[in-house]
């Protein structure tokens, strides 16, 4: 490729990301149907921009390596060890009881048990890439549902190993082929444990020599350099890259660079899995659709609801909490780009015709398309209707209540509040809309009533009408500012003490004209701010006192802002402004506290230990 034709091709993928990815944000597809549309335009199908797409999905690739080197950094070995049982147990559950279940459809249908059997293997496949980027663009990594897609798709990793193995043994020329197997396997024992030796004994040293250089891209170009090297190994023995990148960040989440690895892997993570996601829409080969399309419309309603049906047992077996069973379902019933390998590979030692694979791959890659707009879907229809039927199972407040305390809302602030409560001999009546949370804290005792507080009539059950406190302690921000709107409106008389999540949810119960609004993280900082000051040699009634003068000053500059948050350069102007007014007055503060020093009154000044 000469100079001129690499800056076009750059220029087209930059533009058709730019393009397409906020207007897919902007109608709630999110990015990845983005940069899917943006690469079926730019396609062989679409506009001819590009036409060699299978180059660049190699490359591409590269970006679920470096993604998985991410989620690796996330989970410390003794984490990774903790998820074994669902990694081997659940994830050979799903590959291999979706594979059975599609081979004997397929066999039953009539079709050949060799390209049967080829077939099941890759459709069994899920994408990782879509899987934990969905994941993460959702921030669901954290949740049940996001560690069982993880150990999944880590599971089908492992098991890229065999599978590949396995097609050249298909063909009839392949029978010889089972003493190079039992080396390749060998080999990639040796190079694995390699992996994990090295990380242990030499990543650490190398990172820590290479830091002391005291050159930020020289450090870059060595976290590149870490992920290309495993993944290099790992492809030379045959093995999945995004394994080999996923060992080396496992090995590196506890050392002390893991937060600057992140940092500076980030972004070439985010430009590379895009650019595969816009590889994957130019693969589609339409030709193939339009020539079979009842046969592959077939195989991807086929194979979807067979891995659905399988997924829907494991969610109802392990259990996964009911609203967070589509994400997961949907998230692995698609096929994945392991497929591709799959069936281009079978198709070069002859077990599969080429026009067979083409089809397969066409009907990955068109699962891979749906997957995004199925979850759209799930999001509109699917999740509300699963929340109401297990809202439908706990009965709502019915029985009108005369505490003088409504407390809504009992997640981690709520808890802490009504413990206070209780424990001073006061029984508030507490509101939560979350019906597994309300069977968890019911289990220890808590008193805990369901129902939806930004309900009027509810509202006026808990009695609303006649309790002189309602702490409002609801987590979604939209729903916090929905009931103090309700109370002021119809409740004047009802003090609101509000917690907000942040300075924006702060100014707009503010506006709200409700007084009373701690910020939840506000305090805990400043704890935390105090502990530091002592250990650094403050004394504790000082370091108190800067703390609370730091309170004072932060609460007095929000509501100087208050008035005028339409007009943001007038806001930015008062952050400034207040940022050295509070520099000037703790520069103050040192001085004085340096003269009492001097005058005898204290033992050592505050800011020197």
């Amino acid at each position: 490729m000469d100079h001129s034709t690499w800056l076009i091709g750059t220029l087209i993928y930059l533009a058709a990301a730019v393009i397409a990815v906020p207007l897919a944000r902007l109608l709630g597809l999110g990015s990845i149907i983005g940069y899917l549309v943006a690469g079926i335009a730019i396609g062989p199908w679409g506009l001819k921009l590009v036409t060699d797409p299978e180059h660049i999905l190699q490359f591409a690739e590269f970006g679920v390596v470096l993604m998985l080197f991410l989620v690796g950094l996330e989970l410390e070995p003794h984490r990774l060890w903790s998820l074994r049982k669902p990694i081997f147990g659940w994830g050979s559950v799903q590959l291999f009881g979706s594979a059975v279940l599609l081979f004997g459809a397929a066999v039953a249908a009539g079709v050949a048990w060799p390209l049967a059997l080829v077939a099941a293997l890759g459709l069994a496949m899920s994408s990782t890439a879509i899987g934990l980027g969905v994941l993460a663009e959702r921030n669901l990594m954290a949740t049940s549902s996001g560690q069982s897609v993880l150990s999944v798709a880590l599971l089908q990793d492992v098991a890229a190993i065999p599978v590949l193995a396995l097609v050249p043994l298909l063909a009839t020329a392949g029978v010889h082929a089972s003493g190079g197997g039992w080396l390749g396997a060998a080999k990639a024992l040796a190079v694995v444990a390699g992996i994990v030796l090295g990380g242990r004994r030499l990543l650490r040293p190398a990172l820590r020599w290479i830091a002391g250089s005291k050159t930020p891209e020289i450090f870059t170009a060595a976290s590149l350099l870490l992920v290309v090297a495993t993944a290099a190994l790992m492809q030379t023995v045959g093995l999945s890259m995004a394994l080999g990148a996923f060992l080396a960040g496992v090995l590196l989440a506890e050392s002390e660079y893991r937060r600057e690895l992140e940092t500076d892997i980030e972004p070439f993570k985010g430009l590379l899995l895009g650019l595969f996601f816009i590889a994957v829409g130019m693969a589609i080969d339409f030709a193939v659709v339009l020539q079979r399309p009842l046969v592959i419309a077939g195989v991807v309603l086929g194979f979807l609801l067979v891995k659905a049906a399988v997924l829907w047992a494991m969610a109802r077996l392990m259990p996964l909490p009911v609203p967070e069973r589509p994400v997961f379902i949907i998230l692995l019933a698609q096929g994945g780009e392991f497929g591709f390998v799959v069936f281009q590979s079978a198709a070069g030692a002859g077990v599969i015709a080429p026009a067979d694979a083409s089809l397969l791959v066409a009907s990955v890659a068109i699962s891979m398309l749906l997957t995004p707009l199925l979850l759209v879907v799930a999001d509109r229809w699917w999740i509300p209707r699963l929340a109401r039927g297990k809202r439908s199972a706990m009965a709502e407040l019915s029985e009108p209540q005369s505490a003088p305390v409504i407390v809504a809302g009992f997640g981690r602030y709520g808890q802490v509040v009504s413990r206070m409560l209780y424990a001073n001999g006061i029984t508030p009546t507490v509101l939560d809309h979350d019906a597994e949370q309300i069977e968890a804290v019911r289990k220890f005792g808590w008193r805990v009533f369901y129902g939806d507080a930004t309900r009027l009539d509810l509202l006026r059950t808990a009695g609303a009408a006649s309790a002189r406190v309602l702490v409002l302690a609801i987590d979604d921000v939209e729903q916090s500012l929905k009931v103090a709107a309700l109370v002021r409106e119809h409740f004047p008389e009802l003090t609101i003490v509000a917690r907000a999540r942040n300075v924006q949810h702060y100014l707009r119960l503010r506006e709200l004209d409700v007084t009373m609004v701690e910020r939840e993280t506000l305090d805990s900082s400043l704890m935390s701010a105090r502990s530091v000051l002592g250990v650094l040699g403050w004394e504790p009634h000082h370091a108190r006192t800067m703390a609370m003068r730091f309170r004072r000053h932060t609460v007095q500059q929000l509501e100087e802002m208050l008035p005028h948050l339409g007009d943001e350069a007038r806001v930015i102007a008062l952050a400034k402004q207040g940022r050295q007014q509070l520099e000037e007055l703790f520069e103050q503060e040192r001085r004085a506290a340096r003269h009492a020093h001097h005058q005898g009154w204290s033992d050592k000044p505050p800011s020197e230990p």
